[in-house]
């Protein structure tokens, strides 16, 4: 069983920062693939950034320049740091990871901008 947890999601100002982390546990393998995606109340879920087993990231263009995807391999993490928010970013945020030809989701952090 793989177990993905989300944290560090919160109510912030707009202009602050946030720094999300997600944990994998209950696995043997590293996932090849993991990824962020954020859902807003009435709209699909949407990929925010993604980062590979070698480090190789991409972002959606919305967030480009602000959010920055990292991972530390040694302790399962993937981590979302999230500077200059926007009220447009408030969605749950969810942790995804890959391992052909599975995708495992954590629960999802809330994160609210207060303008």
């Amino acid at each position: 069983q793989v177990q993905v947890v989300e944290s560090g999601g919160g109510l912030v100002q707009a202009g602050g920062s946030l720094r999300l982390s997600c944990v994998v546990s209950g696995s043997i393998f590293r996932f090849n693939t993991m990824g962020w995606y954020r859902q807003a109340p009435g709209k699909q879920r949407e990929p925010v950034a993604a980062i590979t087993s070698c480090g190789g990231t991409s972002y959606a263009d919305s967030v480009k320049g602000r959010f920055t995807i990292s991972r530390d391999n040694a302790k399962n993490t993937v981590y979302l740091q999230m500077n200059g928010l926007k009220p447009e970013d408030t969605a749950v945020y969810y942790c995804k990871g890959s391992l052909w030809p599975n995708d495992y989701w954590g629960q999802g952090t809330q994160v609210t901008l207060s303008s």
